[in-house]
């Protein structure tokens, strides 16, 4: 897809993606609360000598947030998993030396609680920048999800190409399950009410897997036999309570 940019979000252990030079593609990531942090560097004098590659050294992320004025920071509204929330958030552009040599930086110091993030995106705003970090762990929740859902964390073959296609496998099907639901049951609500969760009010994938058995062993029975008024009440309750602990 020559046409299209890609931004890449990943933890810190991948910050230095930073300065891979990946063609069409900017990095969000976090950045260590110890980095050595630069000025740009100046501006060449046009004496015959070697030019600085950095400018003046900075504070670290932590000094910065604990030394910076009232007036620094900006409030913000940053979307954290589909909530709104209010934070303190200060941005400013440096050269994290030891992961990108010549390329500014820009830094996003987030406040309550104390977090410290950056992107290659120089045009991003602050709160653009945790948005998008925190939108991350949705690719967590999704690992889990086939992980304990849909056994791709024991695939049952070990050769070859094997673990690779059962992984891929897993996946596909969590996303052609999301598909399904969500098509199917576009105000979700499919799931029986929990006393100790009166507030839910989104379906998890466990829902939406949950959906999908009740729909093909119902099928299933019905082909079989065709139950009576009270054999299918009974059928529904066994399906719901099976349905989650398959």
């Amino acid at each position: 897809m020559p046409e299209r940019c890609f931004h890449l979000v990943a933890d810190g252990a991948y910050a230095t993606l930073a300065g891979a030079g990946l063609p069409r593609t900017q990095i969000t990531s976090r950045m260590r609360r110890d980095a050595a942090l630069f000025e740009s560097p100046p501006p060449r004098t046009g004496r015959r000598e070697r030019p600085r590659t950095r400018g003046d050294r900075l504070p670290t992320p932590t000094q910065l947030s604990d030394t910076l004025p009232q007036r620094a920071w900006n409030k913000v509204a940053v979307d954290v998993r589909g909530a709104t929330r209010d934070r303190l958030v200060h941005t400013r552009d440096v050269l994290w030396y030891r992961v990108n040599k010549t390329d500014l930086v820009r830094l996003v110091i987030v406040r309550d609680p104390d977090d410290y993030f950056f992107t290659t995106d120089l045009h991003a705003t602050g709160d653009q920048v945790a948005s998008r970090y925190a939108a991350r762990w949705a690719i967590e929740v999704c690992f889990r999800d086939v992980k304990q859902d849909l056994g791709g964390q024991t695939p049952q073959s070990w050769k070859r190409r094997g673990p690779e296609r059962a992984a891929a496998l897993s996946l596909w099907l969590h996303a052609t399950i999301w598909c399904w639901y969500l098509t199917t049951h576009p105000t979700g609500a499919t799931w029986t009410p929990r006393p100790w969760y009166p507030t839910k009010a989104t379906p998890s994938f466990l829902d939406a897997l949950a959906a999908l058995r009740r729909v093909l062993w119902s099928q299933r029975i019905t082909t079989m036999s065709r139950p009576g008024a009270e054999e299918s009440k009974i059928t529904d309750a066994l399906l719901d309570t099976l349905a989650y602990a398959a």
